[in-house]
């Protein structure tokens, strides 16, 4: 289920939704005011965004993940664990855990750096330092004030951006654009500049820009025929992506974000996709999600991000660890 048309463009429905929507905006700036974040003894680096559904805040926890890896430091991550019943604190494990337990974004990082899920934050990062972490990565915290944070990161997506600029319901902010900038160490636009929303920026925050591409080492799916499924926020920008891969999309199918499947769901596309000669392809979040014994029927794409500066990036992260004293 895609998000609301009228999200994306000023309409007659999102002018009746804004009395609404601007107290919806006043009631989360009175919670950033009158927020007492606790503190953990080891740096928190926050990655989030302002708007409802997905703006790669994932991908690029997985990135920074990396860099701060292999510059030796022992990272985990820190997630809310959306969409699973484990409340925790818990530390995932990818051998055990499922998308039902743990949620499909905890999988992900599992798979990269121990990874804790839990709805208070402040337990699951205290757990996560007794256990040896020297950073915190929290991944989707940036509307989250129980824990402090030494610096976060806004993801904006270029193409879509803040849609048409209005809190929930009358558009897709979870706070107005003025409140959530003025918190952001660091802005990330995926997808390329956006000349239009980088002006709106508080003067000299500093922004940096990548794109999500396949992984190299992805066999690929030059000349095939291809049946596509995604339940992300954006599942227009996963085919997109299929389409640069010159292959043949028969057939993309929409499924509401972090959507549980069941096995008849994956043997019905199965079946779908023989019968037209087609592979059945979906994004890595999906698979995750999928119950075990059908995931062997499915291809998920691979993604990272490459940015357009790393070294920038790199140079940040280098005064960050040296400002903490890691």
């Amino acid at each position: 289920m895609p998000l609301p048309a009228f999200w994306s463009n000023r309409s007659l429905l999102s002018e009746l939704l804004a009395p609404v929507g601007k107290i919806v905006g006043v009631v989360a700036s009175l919670r950033v005011a009158c927020a007492r974040p606790k503190r953990i003894s080891i740096p928190v680096i926050c990655v989030g965004n302002l708007v409802v559904g997905g703006a790669g805040k994932t991908p690029i926890v997985l990135s920074l993940a990396g860099m701060l890896k292999q510059r030796g430091l022992n990272v985990h991550c820190l997630s809310r664990g959306y969409g699973g019943r484990i409340k925790g604190p818990h530390r995932v494990n990818t051998a055990t855990d499922s998308a039902e337990d743990v949620g499909d974004e905890a999988l992900l990082l599992a798979g990269a750096a121990p990874t804790w899920v839990s709805v208070d934050r402040v337990s699951g990062g205290q757990l996560a330092e007794i256990d040896g972490a020297q950073v915190l990565l929290m991944d989707d915290g940036f509307q989250n004030f129980s824990m402090a944070k030494d610096f976060s990161i806004l993801v904006i997506d270029s193409e879509y951006g803040f849609g048409n600029q209005r809190v929930m319901p009358a558009g897709p902010l979870r706070e107005t654009v003025s409140s959530g900038c003025r918190r952001a160490d660091l802005v990330v636009f995926l997808g390329g500049e956006n000349q239009d929303i980088q002006s709106t920026l508080p003067h000299g925050i500093p922004v940096l820009t990548g794109h999500l591409t396949v992984k190299k080492e992805f066999g690929g799916l030059d000349g095939k025929s291809v049946l596509a499924f995604a339940g992300i926020g954006r599942p227009e920008k996963f085919f997109s992506t299929l389409e640069m891969l010159n292959c043949d999309v028969v057939r993309s199918i929409s499924f509401p974000d972090h959507h549980p499947y069941t096995d008849e769901e994956i043997y019905d596309l199965q079946t779908e996709a023989e019968s037209i000669g087609a592979v059945l392809v979906t994004t890595e979040k999906d698979k995750v999600r999928l119950p075990f014994l059908t995931q062997s029927l499915v291809e998920a794409i691979p993604v990272e991000v490459v940015w357009d500066d790393e070294q920038a990036l790199d140079s940040i992260v280098v005064k960050l660890i040296e400002i903490e004293g890691i």
